[in-house]
């Protein structure tokens, strides 16, 4: 009983820690989205688009490693590309994590939101299709409303304080988890092309190499990230989108630590006990001290496994640094006041977003638990799931993501009309998903 009370407080402390954390990252998103929106629509227009174009490049000889092909990445694709890769990879170890101790480590855990998910992503696509049919141009754009974006959702939900119930929280982000992975699936299959297989094996080489280094113990991270630059270089060669490399390293990281906790806590007693301490208030430290000292830093890195080291280090770079430039760079909607700023594009993404995401997540709960596939948590009501749905039509990160591979090269027109699609649902989406919960959740306290 004890263990199982331990496990639901450190639960609860994680989660309020993250929503503490996807509070200001939501609201530096948003500032962001903002930013790019008024910069598109100024004077500062051919500036801010000036900017995104300019080239930028890392020479070693002649050799650029911020390079496709033969030429060197702009702005805007080095952040898509590069940066974005760290994102995926961040998205990779919370996956993995997430299968291995976490809501989808058990048939029983992950099927209600496993159910959900899939109701999220096929009734927008459906949505999205009835609008913009296969064939046309608008048409590359389906899987834009398919995504849910954790930070966003969790940061609305996370206004609302102690009166959201655990589970609910559990289960908005294992269903957003499992969206994820059909959005990754979807950018491998279908926005890949042009596959240069010799790029591929070498890649997959430095992935194999690197699996059997982690089996044999090692957490040297710098090595990690070196070799794993040169995989998302073969990939941005290989025709197979680069942002995936992050996800099949994240997958090959270990995630078990060296040395066992309680190894480690005997290893520190004994350190403490027999630390050479001087009589004098000396402020420079003896030789001994310094060996005692260095033998604990060695145990403090062996007792975190590289998984949760790596995810730890990576959150403030990827909620504070990666996603802030990705909405600026991508954010920029511009309205024209024309008929191409509204399109068939924008509706089919608005209502993929706000009633495909509700209409999917809710029935398909609804369906699950009717069947008795899968039980409703405790704490949870359909009112709430009701709320739940509509955030789930919070797709401002991956929808972008996908609206650029869909569209970025080809139909500039479809890309702002994807845009604006997703940001007017996000937002609606967003709101809605708000005031249900507001109106929904018990005015008490929830534990």
């Amino acid at each position: 009983m004890k263990k199982v009370l331990n496990t639901i407080f450190e639960k609860i402390s994680t989660i309020q820690h993250l929503a503490s954390m996807t509070i200001v990252a939501s609201i530096l998103l948003f500032l962001a989205a903002l930013l790019a929106a008024v910069m598109a629509n100024s004077s500062l227009a051919p500036a801010y688009q000036e900017f995104l174009s300019q080239q930028v490049s890392l020479q070693i000889g002649d050799f650029n490693l911020f390079s496709h092909g033969e030429h060197s990445l702009t702005v805007l694709q080095f952040i898509n590309d590069g940066l974005m890769t760290l994102f995926f990879f961040l998205v990779g170890i919370e996956i993995k994590r997430e299968l291995l101790v976490g809501e989808l480590s058990s048939v029983r855990k992950a099927i209600l939101p496993f159910i959900a998910a899939c109701g999220g992503m096929i009734i927008p696509v459906l949505i999205y299709i009835l609008i913009c049919p296969p064939g046309t141009d608008g048409g590359r754009g389906l899987a834009i409303p398919m995504a849910t974006d954790i930070a966003f959702s969790l940061g609305v939900l996370s206004l609302l304080g102690k009166r959201v119930p655990l589970s609910l929280k559990i289960f908005l982000t294992a269903f957003a988890v499992v969206d994820d992975i059909g959005g990754i699936i979807v950018i491998a299959v279908f926005y890949s092309s042009h596959v240069a297989i010799n790029y591929l094996l070498w890649a997959a080489l430095l992935l194999i190499l690197l699996y059997f280094i982690g089996k044999r113990g090692s957490t040297n991270k710098t090595f990690f990230l070196l070799i794993g630059i040169i995989v998302w270089y073969m990939f941005l060669q290989s025709g197979i989108h680069s942002t995936i490399a992050g996800v099949i390293l994240a997958f090959i990281v270990p995630a078990r630590p060296q040395l066992h906790v309680g190894k480690y806590i005997e290893s520190i007693r004994c350190a403490i006990k027999f630390f050479p301490v001087s009589d004098k208030d000396d402020i420079v430290l003896t030789n001994k001290q310094i060996a005692k000292l260095k033998r604990v830093e060695s145990a403090s890195d062996r007792v975190i496994s590289p998984l949760q080291s790596m995810e730890d280090n990576l959150h403030i770079a990827v909620n504070y640094i990666v996603l802030p430039l990705f909405a600026f760079a991508n954010a920029g909607v511009a309205f024209s006041g024309n008929a191409e700023s509204i399109g068939d594009v924008t509706l089919a993404v608005a209502f993929g977003l706000i009633f495909g995401k509700f209409v999917g997540i809710f029935s398909f709960t609804w369906i699950a638990v009717k069947l008795k596939v899968a039980s409703m948590p405790r704490t949870m009501d359909w009112k709430s799931v009701s709320g739940i749905s509509l955030l789930g039509g919070i797709g401002f990160t991956v929808s972008l993501f996908i609206a650029n591979l869909s569209f970025g090269d080809t139909h500039p027109v479809l890309l702002n009309q994807a845009k604006l699609g997703i940001l007017v649902g996000t937002a609606i989406a967003g709101l809605l998903g708000y005031l249900v919960l507001h109106f929904a959740l018990p005015r008490h306290k929830t534990h």
